[in-house]
């Protein structure tokens, strides 16, 4: 999904006044300014996966992100509406590897 370049309309009485045009959003964000959840959900087909959720960045961030905890938990999965879905009953592994990387999380949910 494409985010649409605003052009802004600035009014100012200064016959000296600049627009500096910066954008914010494309900073990265530290991973320990975020707080990310760390769900478990026994309800898809069955089986049993891990759903992080909360973050914020990229979606190249999210992949690699995504792509470092199937590696090192040596599972499958997937990133879909903005939420890492890993497949398997690893959420402590997946905790350990965050807190390893600098994330703050909350574990949520049974």
């Amino acid at each position: 999904m494409k985010k649409k370049n605003k052009k802004l309309t600035v009014y100012s009485t200064n016959p000296n006044f600049e627009y500096n045009e910066e954008n914010d959003e494309n900073l990265p964000i530290n991973p320990e300014d975020q707080l990310l959840e760390v769900w478990i959900d026994k309800h898809r087909a069955g089986k049993t996966a891990v759903i992080i959720k909360g973050f914020i960045g990229d979606l190249s961030e999210l992949k690699t992100l995504s792509k470092k905890l199937k590696t090192k938990c040596g599972v499958g999965g997937s990133v879909k509406n903005g939420e890492i879905i890993i497949q398997g009953n690893v959420r402590d592994k997946i905790m350990d590897i965050l807190s390893q990387d600098g994330f703050k999380y909350k574990r949520v949910g049974g």
